[in-house]
């Protein structure tokens, strides 16, 4: 027998005898998990910042020739620092928009506001918190030509979205998928099978060689894809049945800044604007 087709016949056995181990079968050296990346467009700017406090990540995306940006999931500590890079690079700030209402920080949005008048806040109207702009399931957030289309992908909270640029090919994922992971569902509305079945019908369909950004990580990694989440999250990658008794038996220790964050949360974008015309 020829020996290609030999070493064929043996992958094709082991993948379909052996599926639940989520084997990496590797063809002509290459990993099934690699994929080749959509290029971002010219006239599309990318920038991922870092709080080390939350291990927060804050992303600014603009149009480079119209000029108009959004920030997502920004953090109040840092909003003097979104501020000087927005206008270091003579951007205008259109959105400060959040992916769900975070329990372990407070929103940069009111700050913002405040900073940078002319911008507006955005959270989805499932998650209960307040905003200028409530979002909706399959809204678009237009910025210049560019846009983001809001996917709801609850089961972390209630009002978890997932943010979607098709043309550049990412998706801004917040704690619904982590890279090989994914948030707790223990409070807030959370729900185990809610965010197994959003994850597998909102993520997990979008293409493989999507990029996915989240809104933590804390073990320094920065981006993830699809594929390799489909393939390699040790949680998500199970069954359904298997994944809720993951979730269950997490026994993780209750938030330390959902006291502070998730009321001040609650009224995303506008609390801050409040204080100030007080003064």
């Amino acid at each position: 027998m020829n020996s290609i087709l030999f070493k064929n016949l043996c992958l094709r056995y082991i993948k379909f005898s052996f599926p639940k181990y989520n084997l990496n079968i590797m063809s002509n050296n290459k990993c099934t998990v690699l994929t080749e990346p959509i290029l971002f467009s010219k006239d599309f700017l990318f920038r991922q910042f870092f709080d080390p406090v939350s291990s927060t990540y804050t992303y600014l995306l603009a149009d480079i020739n119209d000029k108009t940006a959004i920030l997502i999931d920004p953090v109040i500590e840092w909003a003097e620092r979104d501020k000087t890079i927005i206008q270091e690079l003579g951007l205008t700030l259109k959105y400060a928009i959040n992916t769900h209402m975070h329990a372990d920080h407070i929103t940069g949005t009111g700050r913002l506001k405040c900073l940078l008048p002319g911008c507006q806040s955005m959270i989805s109207r499932s998650s209960g918190a307040k905003a200028d702009i409530l979002l909706n399931p399959d809204d678009q957030i237009h910025f210049g030509r560019h846009n983001l289309i809001v996917l709801p992908t609850p089961g972390h909270t209630e009002g978890c979205v997932t943010y979607v640029c098709n043309e550049q090919g990412v998706a801004f994922t917040g704690d619904a998928l982590l890279i090989r992971g994914c948030g707790r569902t223990d409070f807030q509305g959370g729900s185990a099978e809610v965010l197994y079945k959003s994850v597998h019908s909102k993520i997990f369909t979008l293409p493989s060689n999507y990029r996915l950004y989240p809104a933590h990580d804390y073990s320094g990694r920065t981006v993830t894809t699809v594929a390799e989440e489909k393939a390699l999250n040790p949680r998500l990658s199970k069954s359904l049945n298997e994944f809720v008794d993951i979730m269950n038996k997490l026994n993780l220790p209750y938030p330390k800044m959902i006291d502070k964050a998730v009321p001040a949360n609650k009224v995303c974008g506008l609390y801050e604007v409040h204080e100030e015309q007080k003064l």
